[in-house]
This record gives C-alpha cells, sequence and structure tokens, in this order.
C-alpha cells in the first residue's frame, strides 16, 4: 500500500544534485533526484480506529488505494494538494504528523460526492474527509469551521424545538463566526422577499422568530433525541481518548 509518487513527496525531502558523476556516468540534474531517508517514530497506532469512530469514517478501512476519490475529486481539480486517497493511506498507517501537515486544507470538501459514486470499495471518501476534519477539530489541530459552526446552530435549533427557523439560524451563525450581522446580500435579499411575501405568512415568520414555537409534543422527542447525541459524543470522545 506504500505511496511513491514523486508528487507525494514533500519538496524538503527531495535531493537533486547539480553536478554528480557515479562510476563514470554523470548523473547530474533530474537523474540525481533521491528521497531523502528518514526514519518515522511517530506512529499513532489507533489513528485508523479514531477516524472510523466518527461519522462518516466507518468503512475506511475498506480503501485498496486505487486512487478512484481522488481522480474524481471536484476540490483536488483546482488544488492538486487536495488529496483524498493519499490522507486516507496516512490514517491506515498512523502517521499522524505528516497528516497534520495537511490540516489547513482537508476541511476543503465541498461534499459533491463524486468521490463517493467513484469509489468501488464502498469507502464513502466524502464522509471520511468530514470525520477526518472533525477528528482535527476535536484533537484542538484546527479551530471548528464554520461549517461546523453552522451545523451546530442548526442541530441545536432542531433539538430545541422541533422546527427550523431560518432568520435565526443565519443570525446566530454569523455571531458564531464573528461577521457583522447586516450584509448587502442579505438585506437585499430580505427587501425582495418582503415585496412579494404574503402578508399573512410574513406574519407568522415573524412570530416565529420571536417566540419559537415547538413542534407539538416535541419535549419527549426532544430528550430522548439529546440523550443519544449526548451518548455518541462521550463515545466519540472515548474512542479519541479525549475523557
Amino acid at each position: 500500500m506504500a505511496i511513491h509518487e514523486k508528487s507525494l513527496i514533500r519538496p524538503e525531502n527531495l535531493k537533486v544534485q547539480d553536478k554528480l558523476v557515479i562510476d563514470g556516468v554523470d548523473v547530474s540534474g533530474h537523474w540525481s533526484t533521491f528521497i531523502e531517508p528518514r526514519v518515522v517514530t511517530d506512529y499513532n497506532e489507533t489513528l485508523e480506529e479514531e477516524i472510523a469512530a466518527l461519522p462518516g469514517g466507518e468503512h475506511i478501512h475498506r480503501c485498496w488505494q486505487c486512487g478512484s476519490c481522488t481522480n474524481s475529486c471536484t476540490v483536488n481539480a483546482v488544488n492538486p494538494d487536495f488529496n483524498p486517497r493519499f490522507w486516507i493511506y496516512l490514517i491506515r498507517v498512523g502517521m499522524e504528523s505528516e497528516l497534520l501537515r495537511d490540516k489547513d486544507i482537508i476541511w476543503q470538501c465541498v461534499s459533491c460526492h463524486k468521490c463517493t459514486s467513484a469509489c468501488p470499495r464502498d469507502v464513502v471518501p466524502e464522509g471520511v474527509m468530514k470525520a477526518t476534519a472533525h477528528w482535527l477539530e476535536l484533537k484542538g489541530h484546527t479551530p471548528k469551521s464554520k461549517s461546523m459552526l453552522f451545523d451546530e446552530e442548526f442541530s441545536e435549533q432542531v433539538f430545541a424545538t422541533g422546527k427550523i427557523e431560518e432568520g435565526r439560524i443565519i443570525r446566530n451563525f454569523f455571531v458564531r463566526t464573528g461577521q457583522p450581522l447586516l450584509q448587502d446580500w442579505l438585506v437585499e435579499m430580505a427587501r425582495r422577499i418582503a415585496r412579494r411575501l404574503p402578508f399573512k405568512l410574513g406574519l407568522t415568520m415573524a412570530l416565529a422568530a420571536i417566540f419559537r414555537p415547538k413542534a407539538r409534543k416535541w419535549n419527549n422527542a426532544s430528550a430522548a433525541i439529546s440523550e443519544y447525541v449526548n451518548e455518541q459524543h462521550a463515545k466519540q470522545r472515548k474512542a479519541l481518548s479525549l475523557e
């Protein structure tokens, strides 16, 4: 399962001699490209298990490194450094320090699911990318992404009321991410909606934004969902040795 493509070797680990003669043969330049030897001593033997314990990473063990995910990836077409196949490889062999070198771009997955459709082993690479991004956040290697903050706001509103109020989600999301509440595009969208929205519907939405009505008989359902979510979070933290 080892990967030896030159594109996946860090530039600082490639050594090229401008002038090199070996046994009377000139191997200068391109012919003298060598990979600097190194010994890896910081393997995380539980890294694959940690990713597999998070939502989306359950099937990472099925990967056989065919490269279909990276070949079909929307982000890779724009940024060749975004390489799901390579990261799955690093996770499976436990090379945590090497994985962390790309921590600032792993979250860029756009969830187009092209990789999931192309994968012949049902690894669900999109899920693995989300699980890896979540792992980075839980471990404290990266701050929570805006995507994660939006998911939290969305979920908390559903758990609390059983309903979604878009205006409150946007407002609270802006607060969590430090964005101004009044943005030109949002003001313009609100104006256009207000001009075409039936009065009764507009009034209902305004009241919902103020009073936060719950779905009927939601308290029991909310308690059950919260209990399940807390159990899952506890399992995940235990799997990542965060307790």
